[in-house]
Parts: C-alpha cells; structure tokens; sequence
C-alpha cells in the first residue's frame, strides 16, 4: 500500500490525553455558570395524561424555567422529531405517527421526557421535579412483537407500523417446492442497551440570535438541519459542535428530543444550560438495538447448492418511528442478506410493531449483524441436517473468485473478494486440528466443548461523498478539517499518518479538527463504517488540489514548466534545478510571496461505488453442565479488510467488537414486566461483559484489495460485531447438541444453559 498508506501500526496519539484525563467531553467544555437541566420522565410505559402541573416546581430554589410540551409550541417550535417512513408491501406508506420533543397527551414508554427543569445546580433540578404534579390513567402495556390489543398510536392499528417485502415471492416459493432439502430454523435476537461509557448529553448557548448547541454525538450536520427546522433558522444562525464522544456504536448518530428544550431553556434564560444524562436515564432513554425474531428457510439441491433463501422478520420498534426510519432497518438487513453466498432466488418480507419499551429501534434493529447473525445460525443448523462438514457447506456455495464483480440477488454488486482463502487460513490459525483433543479432555472432566463459526460480509454505508480542508498554519504546523466523527476509533492518529505518507508532512505537526459545523461546511459524520475509507478518499483529492496549485507556483518561481516539476510525497523535485522543497517549505514561500490563496485547500470526493469487508470468526466455548455456566474459551479472527493505514487500529477496532458480540451472545439482554417497566434499568442487573469473560482474540489480515476506490480499503468498524454473535451463538449450540439441546438462542446465560439442558435430560428419561 505504498502509494496511499505506510500500514504501519501506529500508537494513537489521542490517548494521552484521554488515559490522563483530559479528555474534551461535553461536560468538560461546557461554559463556567452553565445551568443545569434536568428532566421529568414518565414512569409508566402507557397512559394519558391527565394532569400536568409545573407551577411548584417554578417555586423551587435555584429553579430558572420549567418548560413542557405547551411552551414550546406557544414559542412558535416545531415539536415533531422527524423519521423516515417505509412503505408497504401494498404501495401504502407505514404508519406516521408524531413524536413529539415532549410528552404530548400520552406517555408512551418508561422514561418518555415529560418537562425539563433548569436550575442552578443539578441537585435544585432533581428536588424541583419531584414537585411536579403529573397525573394520568394508566392503558395496558403493548410488548408484544404482534398485533396488540390497544392501540399505541391512531396511525397504526393494531401497532403495526409497517410491512415489507423485498425479492421474488412466487420464484422463492416454487424453488422451495423442488428443492432435495430444506433447512428451518427460528432465530431471536435479544434487545440489548448500548451503555456507551460517556452517556448523552448537550449543552445550548446563544450569542443574540445565533444558537451554539454542543452534543456528543457521531457528526454534526444532521442535527444543525434539525435546529435549523425546529426553531426557524437560517443556516448562519446555527453552530453545532462535537466535542470528544465517549462511545456512540450507532446510539448517538440520531437526533434525541433533549436537544430542543435545552436550546429553548437558553434562549429563554439567556444564560448556557447543560443537560447530562445519568446512567439508569441513559438505559430508559436511548435508542434500543437488536430485538426481532425471524424464520430462516434454506432450500437445497441434490448436490448440498442453496437455490433459494426465505426470511420471515418481525422487530420491535420502539414507541416512535427511528430518525433514520424503517425503511433504513431494512435495506440494511437486505444488504447483506445472502451473505457470500451465491443464491440466484431470495424472499424477504419483514413486519414491524410499535410497543411501548425503547423510545425507538436503532438502525441496527434489522441491520448487517442481524441479518448475519440469522443466515450463519441457519448455515449451520443446515450442515447438521445435511450431515456434512460446516466449512465444507458454506465452501460450495461461497461466490467464487471468478464470479467477481459479483451482483446479488439484492441488487448489491460485489466488487472483490476470495472467500475460501480466508476459511483457509482460519483452520490454521484456529487449531482446527488440536480441537478433538480439546474437546475430549474437557469431556473427561465433564465439561461440554463448541466449535462455531460464522462467514459474514458487510458493507461501507452512509453518504459516500466527504470533504477534507487542509490549512497550513503559521506556526509551521497543519490542520486537517475532516467530516466525520471519532467516538472512540482512533481518527486522529489515522487521519494524521494519511496525510503525512501523502504529503510528507510529520504526523506530530498536523492535528485533526473535527465536529464544527462553523468550520466544516459539509460532513458525513460517523456510522456504518464509512469513515476512513471516505475521509482518505477526501483527503486524496485535498492532496491533489495542494500539489497542482504547489507545483503551478513552483513552476513561477523556478522558471520551470509545470510539466517540469513532480513530487513524490515528500517533496518537489524539478529538472534541472537543485531546489527539493517539502510542502511545508513551499506553503512558507507562498506565504513569504503573499500568497494566502495557497494556503487553505479543500476538495470533496465521492467514493464510486461501496466496498465489503468480510471474514471468518471462529469460537470455542466450555459449558459446565452442573452450573449452565458458559465460557469463551478460543477466538480466532482472519478478515479481508483490504488495505490498511494502521493494523494495529484495525485489531483494536476487531476486539471490541468481537467483545460486544459475546456480550449480547452471553449475557446482555433487556427485561420488562408485563407493565413495561425495565427491570435491567442499572448495572446490577444488566450485565456486560468484563476482561475475565473475555480470551485471547486472535486476528489475522488476509487482504484482496477492494476495487472500489482507489486505496483499496474495505472498512471495518462493525466487523468484530457482525461476526461475533453466530460464532459464539454456534459454539455454544455445537457444544450442548451432544445432549439433545436442538434449539439455543443468545443470551445464554447460566440459567438459560442449565434449563435447557435439564429439559433435554427429564425429556430423555
């Protein structure tokens, strides 16, 4: 990768600062005096509001404001958050139901933002709210992945909010009529909370008639568009800034309604207000990933070929359609619907419910890991029917290296890949020979060992153009203004080495600036792992903008024809002159000359099409039988993410992910009563996954350059994840299959394992 990267691993220079503390979140740049917010929330999950009284709380000490719903609709806002609606299988649109920035009339899920009530300290804001009167008549709770008994939302009877469909239906259908075989199987997928280690928060300011808002989010312009929208603003009159993002894993990349009553409480009050979340309101109020339940059917040829793949989903929404919407959720799941395998015939059709649980479904709820997650769990379920080898099945019907470009039966086109290499290589790494023996040491301790696997794929989403501005400073520093936004992956450190193997210029003199909406016209923000791919692109075009108008000025300087001149990424060189310039150099001789033109560059660059990572996860799990207990015992990563800037990131970026996908397989899950009240509402009861749940996690690159763009990278952000949850999922029902156990769905915990298999040993009597 020497024209467009080093791939050196590279230290990330951002954790100094982040491992001593200083560390800009969002209550750390908050302005001195700043107000603090805090805010009323529903404590049921459905009712009408009956009462609504804020007057004591007004009374309260130290208390400034208290808005609700009416004050700020008597303000001339616009109260409703928007979504995206998906339409349904008959051409009809979805149900549209309104969400407001505050309760209107209806509470809707535990922990619905009601009122805010500003204050000078924190404490004042939470005494205050206890004195708000809030009444209401209770209605039945609708959990229910199904039709529900009462409506959540006129617009939706039933609480069904939409149903899709996508393939070839009477194809799928006649496939699996002719089929040798058919494979079944019912997959859940359970609700998880993201619990990023920074919670939400914001802070508002206003300077006259301009509105600052900071937010710890995934980008900034999608939310400046929103206040634009809401408070009836023009685009010079809205600054959003991103300080440091403690975590966002998709969570933080929507618009939240705590963001418009904040900015109205300081405009109202003229003075900065700042709202934080704390943990057990982060876990009622974030956006919800995962929870659907699906069919997935295989059908088979005489020669073990798949010649049709049908999904039945149906996911739990939320209370409120998502900012990104369903129609997100499901081009996400249909994306890499098929995974890498080749299937001319597929038929997927998806029902979605509101209920009152999460605020609203991540775009995640019917995403790349799920639809991953379910296809691996039934590839494997079908190579114990079919009685053959795992990695033999998947290998006959993996897309073959001369099938690429590869278009799916989703319309997807693939541009490289070498599937079996990768399945190859993981043997090896993996110790596929040892496992026997491991399997039968543990057998004579009386423990259950696993083997599972998962093939996944995904691919890079999101806005495939981006920007890149490059200032050469005075100081004989660079400052590189870039579109997207760290929450923790390292682009300081990345986006820095970039630009210095491109331009020659040290990475420790250019610094990252990043989440200014005053600074950076345009960006993409984070998500969907789109970020490095995208941004290098930008930042190639920046490099080649700098160059020609360098090399246009040497040319003048030099008595030299531009054609004369090349440079080869870390300086300029002329023929027939001894003059060798770095860019610093001549970015100080335009300077000298007065020419400032040269010294702000900016570009933006569109990626011409996307590009797909993938990979092979392989786990070994040990359960004890006598306990249920579950333990991630091996892990072994090999993936194709193309080239890379800096593997070591890229590992990084592997083990958390593969850390979040044991946590979900094992342990994390979201429990409710029959009420809608969330019982996993703190940290003694929602469990995540510590360093002794945790193995060694093995990674291995096996690249085959993407053709997608000329750096030939893949991206990898959601890797680990989207591998992780089949891998271990399959391990862990490998290892209780031998006593009868047909059907094990995440998370296993103790109590799960244990039942499942005393049911099998009561039933075998």
């Amino acid at each position: 990768m020497d024209k467009f990267g080093k791939s050196q691993s590279v230290k990330r220079v951002e954790d100094v600062r982040f491992l001593t503390g200083h560390g800009q979140y969002v209550e750390d740049v908050a302005p001195e005096g700043a107000l603090r917010a805090h805010f009323l929330r529903s404590p049921v999950a459905h009712a009408t509001i009956t009462t609504l009284d804020v007057s004591a709380a007004r009374e309260a000490p130290g208390v400034h404001a208290v808005l609700t719903i009416e004050d700020m609709e008597a303000a001339g806002i616009d109260i409703h958050i928007p979504a995206t609606i998906q339409k349904n299988r008959d051409g009809s649109q979805g149900a549209a139901p309104v969400r407001p920035v505050l309760a209107k009339g209806k509470l809707n899920f535990v922990g619905e933002a009601v009122a805010i009530v500003v204050a000078e300290t924190a404490d004042q804001a939470r005494d205050a709210i206890e004195l708000i009167e809030l009444d209401y008549e209770d209605l039945p709770a609708q959990l229910a992945m199904a039709k529900g008994d009462v409506d959540i939302h006129k617009e939706a009877p039933g609480n069904l909010a939409f149903d899709w469909g996508m393939g070839d239906e009477a194809a799928t259908e006649k496939a699996f009529a002719e089929a040798a075989r058919t494979v079944s199987l019912e997959v859940g997928d359970n609700r998880i909370i993201v619990n990023s280690m920074e919670p939400r928060g914001c802070y508002a300011e206003w300077d006259g008639g301009k509105l600052h808002i900071a937010i710890n989010g995934q980008g900034v312009w999608a939310h400046k568009d929103r206040m634009m929208a809401a408070f009836g603003l023009d685009a010079d009159q809205v600054r959003v800034t991103n300080p440091d993002t403690g975590g966002g894993f998709g969570m933080k990349g929507f618009s939240y309604p705590e963001h418009y009553p904040v900015a109205q409480a300081a405009r109202v009050l003229g003075r900065p207000v700042v709202w934080m979340s704390e943990r057990t309101e982060a876990m009622l109020s974030d956006n919800g990933g995962r929870a659907l339940v699906s069919v997935g059917e295989l059908a088979f040829d005489a020669d073990n070929r798949i010649t049709a793949y049908r999904v039945r989903t149906k996911c739990d929404l939320g209370a409120y359609n998502s900012t990104f919407g369903q129609m997100i959720q499901t081009f996400l799941f249909s994306r890499v619907l098929m995974g890498t395998y080749d299937v001319q015939t597929t038929w997927l059709e998806v029902e979605g419910y509101f209920t009152n649980t999460v605020p609203v479904d991540a775009y995640r709820g019917a995403g790349r890991p799920e639809a991953i997650y379910l296809l691996e769990r039934v590839m494997d379920r079908a190579a114990r029917e079919l009685g053959i080898d795992p990695f033999e099945l998947r290998r006959i019907n993996f897309i073959k290296p001369d099938q690429f470009p590869y278009k799916s039966v989703t319309g997807e086109t693939y541009d490289v890949g070498d599937f079996a290499k990768v399945t190859d290589r993981i043997r090896t790494e993996a110790d596929f020979a040892g496992f026997a023996a491991r399997k039968a040491e543990d057998a004579r301790q009386g423990r259950l060992r696993g083997l599972g696997t998962c093939y996944y794929i995904e691919s890079i989403l999101g806005d495939p153009s981006e920007g890149a501005k490059v200032s050469f400073n005075e100081d004989g520093k660079v400052t590189i203004y870039v579109g997207t936004q760290s929450n923790g992956q390292g682009h300081e450190t990345v986006y820095a080495k970039f630009l210095a193997d491109q331009t020659g210029i040290p990475a420790d003199r250019i610094s990252v600036v990043q989440g200014d909406s005053d600074l950076i016209a345009k960006g993409g923000g984070t998500g969907g792992s789109r970020s490095v791919t995208t941004q290098s692109n930008a930042t190639l075009a920046t490099v080649a903008k700098i160059t020609d108008s360098f090399t246009a000025f040497l040319a003048d300087e030099l008595g030299v024809a531009a054609s004369a001149i090349r440079f080869d990424d870390e300086r300029f060189r002329a023929e027939g002159s001894n003059e060798t310039p770095t860019m610093l150099e001549v970015a100080e001789m335009a300077r000298a000359k007065g020419r400032d033109d040269l010294l702000v560059h900016e570009e933006r660059a569109t990626l011409p099409a996307r590009s797909f990572p993938n990979g092979c996860h392989v786990c070994e799990v040990v359960v004890d039988p006598e306990t249920g207990g579950v333990d991630v015992d091996r892990y072994m990563v090999v993936d194709d993410f193309g080239n890379l800037i800096n593997p070591m990131l890229a590992e990084g970026q592997v083990h958390g992910g593969v850390v979040q996908g044991i946590g979900q397989a094992i342990m994390e899950r979201t429990v409710y009563d029959e009420d809608g009240q969330l019982l996993t509402a703190t940290f003694m009861d929602y469990a995540l996954p510590r360093t002794t749940d945790v193995p060694y996690i093995g990674f291995v690159s096996e690249p085959v350059p993407s053709t997608a763009n000329v750096m030939g990278m893949k991206g990898c952000g959601e890797a680990g994840t989207v591998g992780a949850l089949a891998a271990v999922a399959n391990a862990v029902q490998d290892a209780l299959w031998e006593r009868g156990v047909r059907q094990a769905d995440m998370p296993f915990t103790p109590q799960k394992v244990w039942e499942l298999l005393q049911d099998e040993a009561i039933a075998a009597e």
